[in-house]
């Protein structure tokens, strides 16, 4: 198979701009809807609601629009799905990686500006353990998997498909389905209701990549072509 083409460099730049402005604008979303939520209600399955319901309804909006121009991807673990699938280089998969880390890491500077919060706090809370690791690989398994069979048979549909199952996975998860290596790290600079504490990210980042590599497995499988089934 042939190397990936590497874009030129003014393509380049925009499609990192994109990646980086998305996972941004994700993150910002997330704590910020989550900060929101906790100043609003006690209730913390109404404030996990609302934080769901936010971060759905902007994956749904970022991935129609920044879609065409870097694919959306927002994330190092879809990002690298799609260099093993030799869709991306190497040199731009890691491009892509360091752009989507400093975007989330600007969403959550962003959300304590806007609630007037210290720019980075600590979460306290632990979120370690078999439970938490098994969730993050079962979130982030079936987030590529999505991606991978909705590329091949329905691509127009992914943007919808992505916000609503991470919108499932906040809640079939222990965890609350952070799916998301660059999302995750961003949140490690928060103390608030969607943060994480920063000795935990290792392990949260660790299971994702091993949900991710697994969903490019049992993809490939499936989605292999009848005459290579049958053989």
């Amino acid at each position: 198979m042939a190397p990936p083409k590497r874009p030129p460099m003014a393509d380049r730049f925009r499609n990192l701009a994109a990646e980086a402005l998305g996972t941004g604008l994700l993150v910002a979303t997330v704590v910020g809807s989550g900060i929101m939520a906790q100043r609003l209600t006690g209730d913390i399955a109404l404030a996990l609601w609302a934080n769901t319901a936010a971060t759905g309804a902007i994956l749904v909006v970022l991935i129609g629009l920044f879609g065409p121009i870097s694919g959306a991807h927002f994330n190092p673990a879809v990002t690298l799905v799609m260099a093993l699938k030799r869709q991306l280089s190497a040199a731009d998969a890691g491009f892509y990686i360091v752009a989507q880390i400093c975007g989330a890491m600007l969403g959550t500077l962003l959300a304590h500006l806007m609630f007037d919060l210290p720019l980075v706090s600590a979460y306290a809370d632990p979120r370690n353990g078999a439970s938490q690791w098994l969730s993050e690989v079962a979130a982030t398994f079936g987030l590529v998997l999505v991606i991978l069979v909705s590329l091949r048979h329905s691509s127009e549909q992914i943007a919808l498909r992505v916000g609503l199952y991470i919108a499932a996975a906040y809640w079939f998860t222990a965890s609350t389905s952070y799916a998301n290596p660059a999302v995750t790290i961003g949140r490690a600079l928060t103390s608030s209701f969607a943060g994480i504490g920063p000795a935990d990210v290792p392990g949260f980042i660790l299971a994702q990549i091993a949900g991710a590599l697994l969903a490019l497995a049992l993809a490939t499988w499936l989605l292999r072509d009848p005459s290579e089934r049958s053989a």
